[in-house]
């Protein structure tokens, strides 16, 4: 009789154990945009936000399920009770799923490494959930009523609430076998770079790092054969997997280099041991993981310093004493801006040339001229650089020009800072119609986010404002209603959804949206 009741509660367990991995679809989506740390995962999830909120709803409406439906069919006995009370916590993970799947910005990718890391977990929450049941046959046998054995499992319902901690661990015991997997992947990526007589070319900075990479590599490809890692592999796997993969078959590899945290750069230096570096620029971006702008000034200027030649944005111009030693002086002048691209004049050294590009905000020509420093740098003429200009093609979701049913859309959705938003926003003033802003603020500013916010939202007044989230939309309405935007045109959504709902009934022919940044779930 014992091993039928161990047997009954192993079958509950595994039952329960896929019903929880299924439903843990969102959790290891924003563990994965947290770059596999426990750590990060549990400071997010326990922070105010939706993804907290949506887990303990869905213990609290399992606690009141679960026990009202087997208490309904306690009559037929305890196990048929307990079995139809695991059925309907099966409908309600269904609903939560499909809700969860319906609001995932970007879902969870089964990566090899990732598919990994959901075996070591559901290996752990099984056996959780088997000691736990057990436990709770053991408590309800020695209460002895006939109550007590029927809700025996109801304490599982609490589970949800534990599922980060559960990953954090998972997470932990994996990496037993993911570091040393991930150094032997790094070292063959390193060899690779140190026999290559390839120029290896360092991109780092607070904001526009894809942007000039791109920009350098197809000004670069008339010239040269010009490699550069794809869309933002800028860690230091991400890199490994673009050497590992692709090769490096090229006069010149480009490598965008991110950082959130201390040491990175240095990391990343190490790996791909550039001869050029190019610092975009600094801003209060990523202050919430630095700590300070001067933290993330100093990260930045290891790559300045650990190349002899270096090519600085303007708010990196004194990163090294010795920058312009090899008369790299740049910029952009005379820029004008329209919703069609933007000219201006492309000044390197003493050479001048005026230029149109299919890219728009001041901000593009900013790049372009950054990268074509760059070019000018490593060998290729001015001529050629210029002439190369007018055939920039636009960074997907970088103020991206798009057309829909008349609609000006403005896609600059991949993320955002202070100025890079300031630059779309102007953009958007020249368009004609009616002009809408759906934007959730900005994130990773630390103390200053909701004064940046405030700020943002105050640069909306005159546009209709639809804003969408809960955590800081609040900054962004104060900042808007302050400046004297009008009420009436500020509209507050739960969700991108909601506001593509909004604007599929309210946007006509002739109008202008710009798509203002677009979290990923870590941060709803």
């Amino acid at each position: 009789m014992l091993i039928q009741h161990y047997l009954y509660v192993a079958a509950f367990s595994a039952y329960f154990c896929f019903l929880l991995a299924v439903g843990s679809a969102p959790l290891l989506g924003v563990y994965q945009q947290e770059g596999y740390s426990g750590k990060a995962i549990c400071a997010r999830y326990f922070k105010r936000n939706m993804l907290l909120r949506r887990y303990a709803l869905l213990s609290l409406t399992l606690l009141l399920a679960f026990p009202l439906l087997c208490l309904c069919f306690s009559f037929a006995g305890e196990y048929i009770a307990q079995t139809v009370g695991a059925l309907g916590a099966g409908g309600l993970f269904a609903v939560f799923c499909f809700a969860s799947n319906r609001s995932a910005r970007v879902p969870v990718r089964y990566t090899h490494r990732m598919v990994r890391l959901l075996v070591c977990y559901c290996v752990l929450l099984l056996g959780l959930l088997f000691g736990a049941g057990v436990g709770l046959f053991y408590a309800a046998e020695a209460i002895g009523h006939g109550l007590a054995r029927v809700l025996r499992f109801a304490p599982l319902c609490l589970f949800p609430l534990l599922l980060p901690l559960v990953l954090a661990l998972a997470g932990a015991l994996m990496q037993i076998y993911e570091v040393p997997h991930a150094r032997v992947f790094l070292r063959r990526a390193s060899r690779a770079l140190e026999e290559s007589s390839c120029v290896k070319v360092g991109i780092t900075g607070s904001f526009g790092k894809t942007s000039v990479k791109q920009i350098a590599c197809e000004l670069l490809s008339a010239d040269r054969r010009a490699i550069a890692t794809p869309a933002s592999y800028n860690t230091p796997l991400g890199i490994a997997r673009a050497v590992n993969e692709g090769g490096l078959d090229c006069d010149v590899f480009l490598a965008e280099m991110g950082a959130r945290r201390t040491g990175d750069i240095a990391e990343l230096c190490d790996l791909v041991r550039p001869d050029v570096g190019v610092v975009t620029g600094v801003c209060p971006q990523h202050v919430e993981t630095f700590g300070s702008v001067r933290n993330i000034y100093e990260e930045k200027r290891v790559l300045a310093l650990r190349t002899s030649r270096t090519v600085l944005g303007a708010t990196a111009a004194d990163m090294k004493e010795d920058a312009l030693r090899e008369g790299i002086d740049f910029g952009a002048e005379d820029i004008a801006l329209s919703v069609e691209g933007t000219s201006f004049t492309l000044r390197v050294g003493e050479e001048r040339a005026a230029v149109h590009t299919r890219l728009l905000g001041r901000h593009a020509a900013e790049d372009i001229a950054l990268a074509a420093a760059l070019c000018s740098l490593l060998g290729m003429p001015f001529e050629k650089i210029a002439a190369g200009v007018s055939g920039l093609t636009p960074v997907p979701h970088r103020l991206e020009r798009k057309e829909g049913n008349g609609v000006l859309i403005l896609d600059d959705s991949y993320n955002a800072n202070a100025e890079g938003a300031k630059n779309a926003v102007e953009v958007l003033a020249l368009a004609a119609g009616k002009k809408y802003v759906v934007t959730p603020g900005l994130v990773e500013l630390g103390e200053i986010e909701e004064e940046k916010n405030r700020a943002l939202g105050a640069s909306l007044a005159g546009f209709e404002a639809v804003l969408v989230g809960e955590t800081r939309v609040l900054a962004l309405r104060d900042g808007y209603l302050q400046a004297g935007g009008d009420e009436g045109a500020l509209h507050i959504v739960p969700d991108l959804k909601s506001a593509q709902a909004f604007l599929a009934e309210s946007l006509r022919e002739g109008d202008a949206v710009l798509f203002l940044n677009d979290l990923p779930d870590k941060y709803l």
